[in-house]
């Protein structure tokens, strides 16, 4: 089957990365881009981190134009294998895959409120010594009154293999429509795993000793420090587009990761 053709406008962004650099140039050379503000798509170059740091940077514009990432970094594992020929046509030949950000709102000790998306997850961590001890609730409905525990995160099914997979979470295929809840290194309730919540389900924490033993929240590459209470939900309205070639699609690619020693 012929491949159709591609004529959208696109921008050209890339890490700082000497690979990542070196291959911005090459592509410039090739390829017209257009200015980021006029571009319908975006091609990014980098690692993984880039490119949740380009999904990161296009919520904060409100330009929701879909991303197709080559890997010039280390895993690449939300990238496509580099290379320099035949962008246009891996372009219109892409497979396109919604992602729905997670939004964390997050009140600390002092009573400030902030508002930021993750694309992989939000997660709650120790800032001493000491374990937190933290109430989670899922729809207003407290589920675990006290869990005792290094952290506790909730992942999106992109973000599944990343820190949720680190912290013995669960793989979530894409379009499982659920969201991992997963214990960083749980001490009460000792046999407690973690749980699948239906993704619209709004999940809450709350911290029982906030002084005493503080806790900071990370949404993706964001980290707010001593909160007292956090919610997390999905926010559909700000879906993110990411783009792969057929061969090295998302949903395969997550699916595979179960089988992975």
């Amino acid at each position: 089957m012929a491949v159709k053709s591609f004529d959208r406008p696109m921008a050209l962004l890339a890490s700082s990365a000497p690979a990542a650099q070196a291959a911005k140039t090459m592509l410039r050379e090739r390829y017209r881009f257009a200015p980021l503000d006029e571009a319908e798509m975006i091609v990014a170059l980098g690692g993984d981190g880039f490119l949740l740091q380009t999904l990161h940077e296009m919520l904060a514009r409100g330009r929701l134009c879909p991303v197709f990432g080559m890997n010039r970094g280390t895993v690449g594992f939300l990238m496509n294998d580099w290379r320099r020929d035949g962008l246009r046509d891996r372009l219109a030949g892409a497979k396109h895959f919604s992602v729905a950000p997670l939004a964390m709102e997050a009140v600390t000790v002092d009573g400030e409120t902030v508002h930021h998306p993750a694309i992989n997850e939000v997660s709650l961590l120790r800032e001493t010594r000491q374990t937190a001890w933290i109430e989670v609730s899922v729809n207003g409905r407290v589920v675990l009154p006290e869990l005792v525990c290094d952290g506790v995160l909730v992942a999106t099914p992109a973000g599944s293999t990343a820190y949720n997979l680190s912290a013995q979470g669960p793989i979530l295929p894409l379009g499982s429509k659920v969201l991992a809840l997963t214990p960083i290194s749980p001490f009460r309730p000792r046999r407690w795993r973690g749980a699948l919540i239906p993704d619209e389900f709004k999940v809450g924490f709350r911290v029982l000793d906030p002084v005493k033993r503080p806790v900071s929240a990370v949404a993706d590459q964001l980290e707010v420090r001593d909160v007292a209470t956090i919610e997390v939900s999905v926010d559909r309205s700000r879906a993110l587009t990411l783009l792969f070639d057929p061969e090295h699609a998302l949903d395969e690619r997550i699916a595979m990761e179960q089988f992975q020693s």
